[in-house]
């Protein structure tokens, strides 16, 4: 059992859905990120995805791109990002820590190095968005023998003949991109949502977390009442961004503004029954 595995595993006993949120690794610093990633369990995150940043995130929509250049104009590395896990990990031993982003980083830092390095610190799962199944040799199988869960993405347009090449080597969870596009482009229709991972759950045990264009409570609790969790991502950069004074610092609302935008969500999100 991974910490991912019984996290999802005690969401199931308590009969609710999870909130997972995620956050750009060192932005708008180093500092704030971590006061920011410490605080993020207590106001209600039940899994933490942690941005990796990278100068050409394709997937990502322009509040993630913006947070990524904010971090690496910072000085932040995928070095940093591992020991803002392991700071993390000082703390908390028990909340999930997904890292998310491409490839290049980690071929450039080194898969065997990376892997070890990351399992060290306390990196419980990997979504690296450009690597499809038909890679799996590159890091997907190498992570699952390092003892990390791979987490796949499926998207609408992942159709019943694509999903088990997906699905075969998932672990953790299978994220669903609730929209055809970029982060944080679209709102998410939530019947739709809730076919889908009807559909997806007919091919896999595994939760169902559902992403891409959940910003408010709102919709946040809607999306969760048809899936095992729903994943925030670019609401809490851009709550992030909006704190910052006029040269792109941190302020003293950096640190509350993103609490209280989690806590919002988490308190959405628990009130919904979780879907059987």
């Amino acid at each position: 059992m991974t910490r991912i595995s019984t996290r999802f595993a005690d969401l199931a006993a308590e009969g609710r859905p999870g909130l997972v949120t995620f956050i750009t690794a060192g932005d708008p610093d180093g500092k704030t990120s971590l006061a920011i990633l410490k605080a993020l369990p207590g106001a209600g995150a039940d899994v933490i995805e942690v941005g990796v940043p990278f100068t050409d995130p394709m997937a990502d929509g322009p509040a993630i791109q913006a947070a990524g250049l904010r971090a690496l104009k910072a000085g932040q590395t995928l070095e940093k990002t591992l020991q803002l896990v392991r700071d993390f990990r000082a703390g908390d031993d028990a909340t999930p820590i997904v890292l998310m982003g491409y490839f290049n980083p980690v071929y450039v830092y080194g898969v065997e190095r990376f892997l070890a390095d990351a399992r060290g610190a306390g990196v419980d799962g990997l979504i690296v968005v450009d690597l499809p199944p038909e890679e799996d040799d590159e890091l997907c199988l190498p992570a699952l023998k390092a003892g990390l869960d791979f987490i796949r993405l499926a998207t609408p347009t992942t159709d019943d003949n694509r999903l088990p090449a997906v699905l075969k080597h998932t672990a953790g969870f299978v994220y669903y991109v609730s929209i055809t596009g970029i982060t944080g482009s679209a709102t998410p229709d939530a019947d739709l949502v809730s076919a889908a991972v009807a559909r997806i759950k007919g091919h896999t045990t595994l939760p169902v977390a559902v992403g891409f264009g959940v910003k408010t409570p709102a919709q946040a609790a809607a999306i969760a009442a048809g899936a095992d969790a729903v994943v925030v991502g670019s609401a809490l950069v851009e709550a992030v961004r909006t704190s910052l004074d006029e040269t792109g610092a941190a302020t003293p609302r950096t640190l509350s503004d993103v609490e209280t935008l989690v806590r919002g969500l988490s308190e959405a999100v628990r009130g919904v029954p979780r879907r059987a």
